[in-house]
């Protein structure tokens, strides 16, 4: 028989100009991974935050081991057990593991840190959890994945019983995410109960027994992911049923809108030529590091590339800076929108707006009721759930930040739209929406370059793939065609074999690795 660790029942909680929480429930058992799941903005993250003291809730109550327990603070949370790990890491890159780990709560002897003592305790701590890290590692060193291991070591460092991990797997490859999965499963074993926030339906079967479903705020229920389909949780999480993940669509494709040649930089990009047409989805695929970000920022102008030459409906033009990129009708959607993409402590109409000041402008003066109109406009096109147009980006939802994001490009009359990971982070019915958005631009005869390290979305979306290995372009392959057996040999190194299948992996006989 499960034993409950903590349970939230009837909590409620409101902001100006919105419901966040209606009397939502939850519960965990002792070594249970939780799944939670709902769409951007149904209120995942404000629970959370109430759990670990962040908020404080309007109503109801918290109950851990069948005591009621009040949270009105962070310091509480940490003293009753509970810690919470954010999409975005909480790490100082300058100092060490150790000193990451016992941030603010030091080992002293008398007056002086015991630095020794400190190492001693954060090497045991690494050692439980079976991660292979050295403590006196400067932290900026470390890959994301293991910021991310050093954040679970801090988190059980404060002798926590109950875990949240938030979208823990959003920048992890699939070797990172075993290892990620491995140090849950010794948590379970150590009786830690944690919730598991993820948008990716396969994560979930893999670790999560049961998932909860809230949305708009309201608790819809708790299921056992052992008597649902894939397809059933997700219309539980949209409240309609999604025909199909991927909005069937027969494009019309145009000339060539943007081709470059001889693409260098350093020993990440080496490309000799590539090309997309108007109306046409071309994917941009490969495994992490191989340089699809790098090519495409040249492209962008946001890196000044050794040699490029960039051509636009035939006509040379010359992209030496972002500003360039824009007045040729370039777009580009960055990976990273919380820092790359948006200025998070700005509101909506800013931020929609920041590319298209010059437009909005007269003598040197923004018009600033036509700069709210044009915000108003993408905010009613693109269905973005926000109080007003002068909410803060830093307070919207993941997958509503995404569509500022866009918003931002589409008000620039672009002609060229490229989109890095756009879907990461959001979930199922908003990248539904944002599928949908792609089909529309591409019926208006804008060209779409789509970077994305999921390999079902490169196929689903796309006219035309790119194979990119060390930089280079290792493949083309018709979408309708494509398999993820022949993307994956061509992100790991090999030729495609002309006019025959993949063999099946593991097994890449017969295949010329690229030196």
């Amino acid at each position: 028989m499960a034993e409950e660790l903590f349970r939230m029942e009837g909590i409620s909680k409101s902001f100006p100009g919105v419901k966040a929480l209606d009397h939502v429930h939850l519960d965990v058992n002792k070594g249970e991974v939780l799944g939670l799941v709902g769409e951007n903005g149904a209120g995942k993250s404000t629970l959370m935050k109430i759990l670990s003291g962040v908020y404080h809730a309007d109503e109801g109550e918290i109950f851990i081991e069948g005591q009621r327990v009040k949270i009105d603070s962070v310091a509480k949370a940490h003293e009753l057990g509970i810690s919470i790990i954010m999409q975005e890491l909480n790490m100082c890159g300058h100092l060490s593991v150790a000193d990451n780990i016992f941030i603010g709560r030091a080992h002293k002897k008398g007056i002086f840190i015991d630095d020794a003592k400190m190492h001693q305790e954060a090497q045991k701590i690494l050692d439980d959890l079976g991660i292979d890290l050295d403590t006196h590692t400067r932290v900026g060193d470390l890959s994301v994945a293991k910021q991310q291991m050093v954040e679970i070591a801090k988190a059980i460092s404060f002798h926590s019983k109950i875990l949240v991990l938030d979208e823990p797997t959003a920048t992890l490859t699939e070797r990172e995410i075993d290892q990620l999965f491995e140090i849950i499963r010794r948590l379970q074993d150590k009786g830690v109960g944690m919730v598991y926030i993820s948008h990716r339906m396969a994560e979930l079967e893999r670790i999560c027994e049961r998932a909860s479903i809230i949305r708009d705020g309201q608790y819809i229920g708790t299921v056992s992911l052992k008597e649902v389909t894939m397809d059933e949780l997700v219309n539980m999480i949209v409240g309609r049923p999604l025909d199909d993940k991927y909005p069937k669509h027969i494009r019309t494709i145009g000339d060539i809108a943007l081709e470059g040649y001889n693409i260098h930089r350093g020993s990440k990009v080496n490309v000799d030529g590539f090309y997309v047409r108007k109306g046409e989805i071309l994917g941009i695929s490969g495994l992490v590091g191989a340089g699809r970000t790098e090519l495409m920022r040249c492209v962008f102008g946001a890196d000044r590339p050794d040699s490029m030459e960039l051509y636009m409906d035939g006509k040379p033009v010359q992209v030496n800076s972002v500003i360039q990129a824009i007045n040729h009708g370039i777009g580009y959607a960055t990976e990273d929108r919380k820092r790359d993409g948006l200025a998070l402590g700005l509101d909506i109409q800013y931020n929609t707006n920041m590319a298209h000041l010059q437009q909005l402008s007269r003598w040197g003066f923004l018009n600033d009721k036509k700069g709210a109109e044009n915000a108003q406009k993408y905010v009613d096109l693109l269905r973005t759930k926000t109080p007003s147009i002068h909410q803060l980006c830093g307070n919207l939802s993941g997958g509503n930040q995404q569509k500022v994001v866009l918003a931002k490009w589409l008000c620039n009359d672009i002609k060229v739209l490229i989109v890095d990971e756009p879907t990461r982070g959001i979930d199922v019915g908003a990248k539904y929406e944002v599928y949908e958005l792609f089909n529309r631009l591409s019926d208006q005869g804008v060209a779409i370059i789509m970077i994305s390290s999921e390999l079902p979305e490169i196929l689903g979306m796309s006219d035309r793939i790119l194979v990119i290995h060390e930089g280079s372009v290792n493949g083309e392959l018709e979408a309708k065609k494509a398999t993820q057996e022949q993307i994956l040999y061509l992100a790991a190194g090999y030729n495609k074999l002309e006019g025959k299948p993949a063999p099946s992996l593991p097994k890449p006989q017969g295949l010329k690795k690229i030196s």
